[in-house]
């Protein structure tokens, strides 16, 4: 860290050892024409990323002793144009689904949407508004395992019909993995959704709400996914889209995840809601 004085959201060096191998082979991958290995070291690009991720600062705004940013603008696009990212996420889903005694891939997953408010300056031609919500920005879409990991992610505008999000999830679910047998839905989702789970290989179930119930009650088995959601917005660069193009704001959720694991890994914590 060249010195400099830590950030909470800087990465220890157990958690540094998890993801470095996939940096180091894609640098290895990628040499400068010059031959030069570059200002900066990696480790502090992605502590610059989860900085940004933690924070919701402004890429003008990360401080001056971690690296400016237009060298880590130019690593984060890099990786989430060739996949990196989700490479990094899908190690450490792996060692923490393992680490429970539970094999690689899950066999049933559950889904759900999260309409969030846009930024200024986000492209309008890339939002719309949740009729239902009265939301006006983007629609979040997580598939999750029943230990609330990330199968998969997908960011649609908000006026997209939770169908349209359920389909692109089950597509991404079955391209991921072949082991899912089975999605878990809310009445959100319609027909649709279980129609298009069986083109795909994947049994769709809707969780029926207890009409008896009031408020919020917690379904059994697809509660995981509400619990993902709230993870997700202790990370304020998640908790309005700030985004110009869905494919950042799907990486923003790989690298938030990517850094819940790291740190269940190697058993360390951070006062979330302090800091």
């Amino acid at each position: 860290m060249s010195g400099r004085k830590p950030y909470k959201s800087d990465l220890s060096d157990e958690r540094w050892a998890l993801i470095e191998p996939v940096i180091t082979a894609w640098k290895a991958r990628h040499p400068s024409v010059s031959g030069h290995e570059g200002r900066y070291e990696m480790r502090e690009i992605v502590n610059a990323l989860l900085y940004q991720s933690r924070t919701g600062c402004q890429w003008d705004y990360l401080p001056h002793d971690l690296p400016p940013s237009g060298a880590v603008k130019y690593y984060f696009y890099k990786w989430r144009d060739d996949g990196t990212d989700q490479v990094i996420h899908d190690l450490l889903r792996w060692q923490v689904r393992e680490k429970k005694g539970r094999p690689a891939d899950p066999s049933l997953v559950a889904l759900d949407t999260q309409s969030l408010h846009a930024a200024a300056g986000v492209p309008a031609k890339t939002t719309g508004r949740d009729a239902a919500k009265k939301v006006p920005g983007r629609k979040r879409g997580l598939a999750v395992d029943v230990l609330g990991l990330v199968i998969a992610v997908v960011v649609l505008a908000a006026s997209a019909h939770d169908n349209a999000a359920g389909a692109a999830l089950l597509d991404k679910v079955a391209a991921e993995t072949d082991t899912v047998q089975k999605a878990l839905v809310d009445q959100g989702f319609k027909n649709t959704v279980v129609a298009h789970g069986e083109q795909v290989g994947i049994a769709v179930e809707v969780v029926e709400r207890n009409p008896a119930d009031t408020g919020f009650t917690p379904q059994p088995k697809r509660w995981v996914v509400e619990q993902t959601n709230g993870i997700l917005m202790l990370h304020r660069r998640l908790v309005r889209d700030y985004e110009h193009r869905p494919a950042t704001a799907e990486s923003r959720v790989y690298w938030a995840i990517s850094d819940v694991m790291a740190r269940r890994l190697t058993g360390s914590s951070t006062s979330w809601r302090g800091a």
